[in-house]
């Protein structure tokens, strides 16, 4: 699919190294090895696409301080290398780059660890079934049961897990493709159900104009043919056409100077063939069927030319291509167009997975309406309750300051009633009490 996505079988860092250990610059006596602060860095650059790609270029570029490591990387070969039979050289390593590595896989283990509970927080949260075995597996390239130590067991896992990662890409990107092949003619159709007799007679109209459009274009050669690679060289490289050189070619075009040509570097070479089926300005020229199409055209030349299947294009397997009768092939290239990527049976099995999913969805979509109509019907006897409860304690607050106004005005109703007794009792005597309380006249 897209470049930014694409993994390189020799941007593999781990496999990298073993060609910059074996690999030698041409024209240079393999015994005369240069110095190694002299010698080019490792083509570790580009990114692997996988998802601990950051774990295994520091694991790598760790190890490859190592001298006795590196040694052992130049006598084994790239079968023993993907067996991960150097694996066990890591008993040898010196205890600084060990203990390096472990902190390594600590923080490795800690990424995964945090990554995994987003993933299931997002998936449950979601409403989805969490499918632990799938997270697990993103712990396959180490092992999560010793998580302290880096030890033989890690750097096999780590080897065997980046090479089936490596091989599963390219099929990965076909089956992606492909589903976005059936995707487009999914909806295509179904934007044509939802039309009228005259529109949708004018969508198929402009339909198969853009495809015979698409489908009128030059000749394309055979990739990896002599004329191909020709004209790379007389309209890219700006050389004599009439003197093409397989060597020098391999040479201008070996872009890391690592001795072989990888994915990256050979898809670059069909740049100009694909110029003439996609242009990014044209509305019926698709930019991912490009993609698809180089992806296809270097598929092709490995299976012609890597003759040991290490993913690599060697000097050596270059030359000898070179020299066939086959390289002379003048056969036309046979485009997407006429290799159909999928069948109307597997459009209709990816319909009705696209429909059962649909189902799928609406049925949770209904059951979380559901869910939440009684949340808010379970809030609002929350809300009536609370209103009363709070109505409640208004009509006590109420009533408590009623019984305090009775209680003050009774208090002052019965101080002004012993006021005005008091006050009864401490009025003077009258005049008779006065004289009957006073002595008879003529007593003494």
């Amino acid at each position: 699919m897209m470049r930014s996505k694409a993994l390189v079988r020799c941007g593999l860092v781990l496999l990298s190294l073993w060609l910059c250990t074996q690999s030698v610059p041409i024209g240079v006596d393999q015994k005369q090895e240069k110095p190694l602060e002299e010698q080019p860095e490792s083509p570790q650059s580009a990114d692997t696409g996988l998802h601990y790609d950051r774990y295994l270029r520091e694991v790598v570029e760790n190890l490859e301080k190592d001298p006795h490591f590196k040694e052992k990387l130049k006598n084994i070969n790239m079968d023993e290398l993907k067996q991960g039979k150097i694996a066990k050289e890591l008993d040898f390593v010196h205890n600084n780059f060990r203990t390096k590595l472990d902190e390594l896989k600590r923080e490795e283990l800690s990424r995964l660890r945090l990554l995994i509970r987003a993933k299931h927080d997002l998936k449950d949260g979601n409403g989805r079934v969490v499918d632990h075995h799938a997270l697990l597996r993103q712990f396959e390239h180490l092992n999560h049961k010793n998580p302290d130590t880096f030890e033989v067991d890690d750097l096999d896992r780590l080897i065997k897990a980046a090479t089936k990662d490596m091989e599963n890409f390219d099929k990965q990107r076909h089956d992606e493709f492909k589903n976005y092949e059936m995707m487009k003619e999914h909806e295509r159709r179904e934007r044509l159900k939802s039309m009228d007799e005259e529109h949708r007679k004018m969508e198929e109209e402009h339909y198969a104009e853009m495809k015979k459009k698409h489908g009128d274009h030059p000749k394309v050669n055979h990739p990896g043919s002599e004329a191909q690679l020709k004209d790379v060289w007389e309209e890219t490289d700006g050389l004599d056409r009439e003197n093409f050189n397989p060597k020098t070619f391999f040479v201008l075009h070996d872009i890391n100077g690592d001795g072989y040509l990888d994915d990256y570097e050979l898809e670059a070479l069909f740049t100009k063939e694909l110029g003439k089926l996609y242009d990014p300005k044209n509305e019926e020229d698709d930019m991912f069927e490009m993609e698809e199409e180089r992806l296809r055209m270097k598929e092709q030349v490995m299976k012609e030319v890597d003759k040991d299947k290490d993913g690599l294009v060697s000097l050596a397997e270059f030359l000898s291509t070179s020299q066939s009768s086959s390289f002379q092939n003048n056969d036309d290239w046979e485009t997407l167009d006429e290799n159909p990527i999928y069948s109307e049976d597997e459009l209709k099995i990816y319909e009705e997975h696209l429909e059962h999913e649909k189902l799928s969805i609406n049925n949770k979509t209904v059951e979380l309406q559901k869910q939440r109509e009684e949340l808010d019907r379970q809030q609002q006897m929350l809300d009536d309750e609370k209103l009363q409860l709070q109505q409640t304690m208004e009509h006590v607050e109420n009533m408590k300051s009623q019984n305090a106004t009775i209680q003050v005005k009774d208090s002052a109703a019965s101080s002004d009633t012993q006021g005005s007794v008091l006050q009864g009792n401490a009025q003077p005597l009258s005049v008779d009490h006065e004289q009957q309380g006073a002595p008879a006249p003529g007593h003494s």
